[in-house]
């Protein structure tokens, strides 16, 4: 199962993914909290709202960057401190809820879009590639953030299969997209009523 290692790896990920950017940054760049307008949410998307594409871009990085950064610890010290397989995809998970209930800005944070981003792209670049080019792809035909973000999350699985097997990490892969989806029902919602708004191009 997990060793100690993988236990202590695990929380070390789980307090990165705690950092929530859209909050530090916006407080940082003297702008109002992110939760309280627009969506609520604390992610790149609803920053932008704010009316500054500079915190909004930093958000974006920094949510991403703290995906990549867990995951390339755990695989760097794995020989070291005797991380395991298990202990690496355990690490993704962890970051991953870090940034949906971040200890640090009492358990409310984002979607987790870019943070997936982040880990999926440190796991193995083919498949953060691969779903970087579908989200593109679906975003630049539809203008929609968050259609783009599921039918990457549906996405996730089946390339975590194709390059990482029937184990730990394929599962991991399985269960952010399965709370991507539930994080983002209120966007299903309006999906399917025709209610989600899309971005205008410029």
């Amino acid at each position: 199962m997990f060793t100690t290692a993988d236990i202590a790896a695990a929380v070390l990920a789980y307090l990165i993914g705690s950092l929530s950017f859209a909050v530090i940054v916006s407080r940082a760049l003297g702008l109002p909290d992110p939760h309280s307008y627009g969506s609520g949410n604390p992610g790149a998307t609803n920053v932008l709202r704010s009316g500054s594409k500079k915190a909004a871009l930093l958000t974006l990085v920094g949510d991403t960057l703290k995906g990549v950064l867990a995951v390339l610890l755990a695989k760097a010290f794995a020989a070291h401190f005797g991380i395991t397989v298990n202990g690496i995809a355990l690490v993704a998970v962890t970051v991953f809820l870090g940034h949906l209930f971040p200890l640090f800005f009492g358990f409310k944070g984002g979607k987790g879009v870019a943070t997936a981003a982040g880990v999926l792209w440190a796991l193995d670049w083919r498949v953060g590639l691969g779903l970087t080019a579908i989200w593109a792809l679906v975003f630049a035909v539809t203008r929609v953030s968050s259609l783009s973000a599921l039918i990457g999350s549906a996405a996730a699985p089946v390339l975590g299969y194709v390059f990482f097997g029937n184990g730990a990490v394929f599962y991991a892969t399985l269960v952010m997209a399965a709370l991507l989806f539930w994080r983002h029902k209120e966007n299903i919602r309006r999906l399917a009523s025709g209610e989600e708004a899309a971005f205008k191009k410029r």
